[in-house]
């Protein structure tokens, strides 16, 4: 450790040797009652030198003068009590070998720890106390602090009053976090929670005041200005109830993000946010076999596909965690790649982030980057996915969906990459659009990829539904709706849709691609289906508008290739639970590689002809279960529908 000498330090040095001297002094006056003979007293002379010298080596070993005395922790104060206990005995053995405690008191050293341990914690925990309750020079916070503290009981605090919902391990880090940063002004004034042990207990010195069903009352008499939810993983139901009181007290609530959200795991004044629908949809926590991801991760060469997408956004957080050796953005459009380089590359400096403008859809350009990089790790990502626009261009989602999807397994078996994980969609059950006909087709390609080698590659599918937050999201358009002052366009009343969060799902990928051994497709658990309609009239209250009163609900009718609700499985397809409690894999039946071979060189030349017609009548050949619409001839206008 280097420690830089500055005048801090030796300001800091210069007390910790005055406090060591008079604890070694108050050793001997406490020994001989306060009459320290003669003899006593030339020893201590004699050894406070090396005394001294002895506790810093401690010390400096313990890292003691590495923290912030403003910063002081409960770790500190252990560092001290240990470097002190280890000079202690490390002076006795010494006394012991050279005097054999001629002219010695043991206890003197014994006193000596004491008053070392308590001189040393006192001050550094009185200088904390001061920078939290004052922020500027030490020398008038000192004096400030022991002026209240001795004239006042209570002195009116600046800024907006504030309760914590939550009084576990993240509330008191947030109030921790409040408590020490001199930049905010705001002052929290107590906890809420449900545990009724906790009930009048203080927290860094907080009430917890009342249980979370008060909340309203307690806001009303305490006069609280904003709320921050802090419990991570609440559910659905106690979130809508929190955010229902917040509204009727008038008063601004925020939350902090669920764990998978945090880059760093880390709780901090930056993570608190405006609450959010998606904090309504009360996922739980997702458990992880880390030890599995990591090995198949770490110390690897990993390509992400559509990496500024928004799975693939969250697939390279995720991945980083886990310290690959190189990571690979593979992305066509240009600002979000850039700004998913940018944000990993100062987020994770010590990863090789590779970012790459390409796109799968050229076989030259993906062989040449999996033979320059050799990728051993692929998770595939990139699709066109809006229904209606493919619904227009199916030979875009021919170009894209399969035949980009052929040339990555083409230059992963070629360069033998060790697992292949393809991104899917329920809309490729039972599929009545071309979007979902494709990834269904996709599918087929990646299960017939099986390998039945140790070596790999190992060809996986991992299916779910929509993601809360992503591009293509009902959501933002709701919430654009409603800024307008509506009206909010609803489909159908009956439509209903899976959704899960998008770090949710990234990990849950992550963990299926640990598990997978090759022509697996995995089910990712859903939970129940969400009612459109009902999302979009809580999205209104959540604004604080009443709908069909304020924002008016508008019902289109379905859009093109759209049906009323999706599917997981298809009906030859059955579903069995694996070790991971939010994962199940599918028994399907082998995949025909000859008859995809010719359905694919024929989807290719009607792609190529932009025939629509002939594109649906493939799909359907390929894709029994696909149930297309019945379009007009459109001729050689593209806005046929």
């Amino acid at each position: 450790m280097k420690i830089k000498l500055s005048r801090n330090f030796l300001l800091t040095l210069a007390v910790d040797l005055l406090i060591l001297a008079v604890s070694y002094y108050m050793g001997h006056l406490i020994r001989y009652d306060f009459n320290i003979p003669d003899w006593a007293r030339q020893r201590f002379f004699e050894t406070l030198a090396y005394v001294l010298m002895f506790k810093l080596i401690c010390f400096y070993l313990f890292d003691v003068y590495r923290g912030m005395w403003r910063y002081t922790s409960l770790k500190d104060i252990l560092d001290i009590v240990k470097a002190s206990a280890l000079a202690t005995i490390f002076i006795v053995v010494v006394v012991l070998f050279a005097t054999r405690f001629k002219h010695f008191s043991r206890s003197v050293f014994v006193i000596d720890w004491c008053f070392t341990v308590i001189g040393l914690t006192s001050i550094r925990v009185f200088t904390r106390l001061c920078f939290e309750e004052f922020s500027g020079d030490v020398g008038p916070a000192i004096i400030g602090f022991a002026l209240k503290k001795i004239f006042s009981k209570k002195l009116a605090q600046k800024g907006r009053r504030m309760v914590i919902i939550g009084a576990g391990d993240c509330g008191q880090r947030i109030c921790r976090e409040f408590k020490e940063n001199p930049n905010v002004k705001s002052q929290v004034i107590g906890f809420l929670d449900d545990d009724k042990g906790k009930i009048g207990r203080r927290i860094h010195g907080v009430s917890v005041l009342n249980n979370i069903d008060n909340l309203e009352h307690t806001i009303r008499s305490k006069s609280v200005d904003e709320v921050i939810i802090a419990i991570p993983n609440a559910c659905a139901r106690r979130m809508r109830q929190i955010v229902t009181q917040c509204r009727q007290a008038g008063v601004e609530f925020k939350t902090v993000p669920d764990m998978g959200e945090l880059i760093d795991g880390k709780i901090t004044l930056n993570a608190i946010r405006n609450v959010e629908y998606r904090d309504l949809l009360g996922r739980q926590p997702v458990s992880l076999d880390q030890e599995s991801i990591g090995e198949y991760l770490g110390h690897k060469i990993v390509m992400v596909t559509g990496a500024g997408g928004s799975i693939g956004i969250g697939l390279c957080r995720q991945i980083c965690r886990y310290k690959p050796e190189q990571l690979i953005l593979f992305e066509r459009a240009e600002s979000p790649l850039f700004e998913i380089d940018l944000e990993l590359k100062k987020n994770f400096p010590d990863i090789d982030v590779v970012p790459i403008l390409g796109d799968i859809q050229n076989p030259g350009e993906v062989i040449r980057i999996f033979s320059q990089y050799r990728p051993e790790i692929v998770f595939h990502a990139a699709a066109y996915k809006h229904v209606p626009m493919l619904e227009v261009h199916p030979w875009k989602a021919v170009e894209n969906n399969i035949v980009g999807t052929c040339n990555l397994i083409e230059a992963a078996r070629t360069f033998q990459c060790e697992r292949f994980v393809f991104v899917s969609t329920d809309k490729a059950v039972n599929p009545t659009n071309v979007m979902g006909a494709t990834k269904r087709f996709a599918e087929l390609l990646i299960q017939r990829e099986n390998s039945d080698t140790d070596r790999g590659p190992w060809f996986i599918t991992v299916r779910f539904g929509n993601v809360i937050g992503s591009v293509g999201s009902v959501v933002p358009l709701f919430k654009k709706q409603i800024k307008e002052g509506g009206p909010v366009t609803v489909t159908h009343p009956k439509m209903i849709r899976y959704f899960m969060l998008i770090p949710e799902a990234c990990q849950l990928i992550l963990q299926a691609g640990a598990m997978g051994k090759g022509g697996e497709v995995y089910i990712l658990e859903m939970g129940a289906p969400i009612s459109i309609d009902t999302m979009a009239r809580d999205l209104i209250r959540f604004s604080g508008f009443e709908p069909d009163v304020d924002i008016k609900i508008k019902y289109t009718g379905l859009r093109m290739g759209e049906k009323l609700y999706e599917e997981l499985v298809t009906a030859q397809e059955n579903v069995v639970p694996t070790a991971h409690q939010k994962i199940m894999v599918v028994n399907s039946c082998p995949v025909v590689g000859i008859s995809l071979d010719n359905d694919l060189i024929r989807l290719k030349e009607a792609a190529a002809a932009r025939d629509h017609r002939a594109i649906r009548t493939l799909l359907k050949q390929s894709i029994p279960e696909y149930q297309p619409f019945d379009y007009p001839d459109a001729g050689e206008n593209q806005n046929f529908v």
